[in-house]
């Protein structure tokens, strides 16, 4: 693990908990270093805070995403949907707003570990297929999308909830299913976390245009592109 916060008192919390729970764990405490450290250990997951002194957390994940893809859970002080949307856009896979507790930190690394444990596998499983929607196409063993001959950039978050609506086009995927489903959360919380859905299906229309996910008010998504 790694843990990128330039407070010295939080990171070391961190480190602690994660530390307790059997993981290795490294600290760095502004942007630079946090890319450096990234690019020496290779971490399975990187704890991120989005107010860093040399550059900011976002530029922090979206250097290190460019390098190789990592879960990045992003941490910061302010609630505005507007730094979440933005977090998500350069690859942040959860975001939590502090105050947190540790234990509902611990829970979000945990399901993101599990998250991309599932998806290793289901690559394997499924290599070298292909799911065709109408003019979408996901070719799974590669993790490529193309939607009218385009191929669209995702984040693995991006791609694996794309993936779950493909392989059931028109039913409606409550956000409570999809963050258990998807992010593999233990216990589907609100706030935060159906935000976080929110905010992925934005950036999955951004790339892949408005029509391709209909909202179903009061519920939550379905892909509505034609087999």
């Amino acid at each position: 693990m790694l843990v990128v916060e330039d407070d010295v008192t939080i990171a070391e919390s961190i480190a602690a908990r994660l530390r307790a729970e059997g993981f290795a764990v490294d600290l760095a405490h502004d942007g630079p270093s946090g890319v450096e450290a990234d690019a020496e250990r290779e971490p399975d997951l990187v704890v991120l805070d989005v107010m860093l002194p040399g550059f900011d957390g976002l530029e922090v994940c979206r250097r290190i995403q460019a390098r190789r893809p990592v879960p990045v859970l992003m941490l910061t002080a302010r609630s505005d949907e507007t730094d979440m949307l933005i977090g998500l856009g350069v690859g942040a896979d959860d975001y939590l707003t502090k105050p947190f507790s540790m234990r509902v930190l611990s829970a979000r690394v945990h399901a993101l570990l599990r998250r991309v444990e599932r998806s290793t596998r289901a690559d394997v499983d499924e290599a070298g297929t292909k799911i065709v929607l109408g003019d979408l196409e996901i070719d799974v063993d590669q993790r490529r999308v193309t939607r009218a001959g385009t191929q669209a950039q995702l984040t693995p978050i991006e791609f694996d909830l794309l993936v779950h609506f493909a392989k059931r086009p028109r039913a409606v995927q409550p956000r409570e299913r999809l963050l258990s489903e998807v992010w593999d959360w233990d216990v589907a919380g609100t706030g935060s976390g159906t935000r976080a859905v929110d905010s992925h299906i934005k950036a999955l229309r951004r790339k892949l245009g408005a029509d391709l996910i209909r909202t179903v008010h009061g519920v939550g998504y379905a892909l509505e592109v034609g087999s």
